[in-house]
């Protein structure tokens, strides 16, 4: 109940205030460019890496991202930059 009212809060505050909704939200900010390239930022840590699939935790689930020839350019405690092909981007939320 308290962590409902919690993000309702923070939602509100959103979109009364001009900060960005994924630095109050705590969500992630994701760029593509393309299918090459991929930089995902705010997320929680990887728990999965392969040629192709990477599998990052989210503070609301899990980011998935398929595709071939994957490779981590960067990868920082909360940014990460793959490049590949990439073929699907799915959310996985929390249950």
């Amino acid at each position: 109940m308290a962590k409902r009212w919690g993000n309702q809060l923070k939602s509100w505050f959103a979109n009364h205030t001009d900060l960005p909704s994924d630095v109050v939200l705590d969500l992630p900010r994701i760029t593509m460019i393309g299918q090459l390239h991929i930089y995902i930022e705010n997320h929680r840590g990887v728990l999965a890496f392969s040629n192709t699939e990477l599998r990052l935790s989210l503070e609301t689930g899990q980011l998935l991202i398929h595709g071939q020839h994957f490779v981590l350019k960067t990868i920082l405690p909360e940014e990460i930059l793959l490049e590949g092909t990439i073929k699907k981007v799915e959310f996985i939320e929390s249950g």
